[in-house]
């Protein structure tokens, strides 16, 4: 039985925030990725569009979550469901940090505006 301590998961920085994996293929997980975001106060992130679908419930603070065209602000306790294909964006237009908690399945990428592709080590 896989179990992931907090003091386990392996931290990455990208665009200003930190993802904190938890599960995903290098922890035992062959199907599904799942990690917390902590995005600062006063952070715009970048947009990008996701090639799998996921599932993102903000914890603590609120965010501003942009899917195609249409914008949400959320506080903790609200999911967002992103659908694959989706360009995302997520702001943190508050002075406060916010976290969330993101589930996709194995193999998410992310194509930045500029063609480029990401492939996220947290989520593969």
């Amino acid at each position: 039985m896989p179990v992931i301590r907090s003091t386990d998961a392996t931290v990455h920085e990208l665009h200003g925030a930190r993802f904190v994996a938890h599960a995903n293929p290098g922890t035992g997980s062959k199907e599904i990725c799942a990690w917390r975001a902590e995005i600062p106060g006063a952070t715009t992130g970048v947009p990008h569009t996701v090639s799998r679908e996921e599932v993102i419930h903000v914890l603590t603070g609120a965010l501003r979550f942009t899917v195609d065209v249409e914008a949400a602000e959320l506080t903790a306790g609200d999911t967002v469901i992103v659908p694959a294909g989706s360009r995302l964006g997520v702001d943190n237009p508050g002075g406060e940090p916010a976290t969330m908690w993101t589930v996709t399945t194995v193999g998410l990428t992310a194509t930045l505006a500029d063609g480029s592709t990401i492939t996220p080590p947290w989520a593969n």
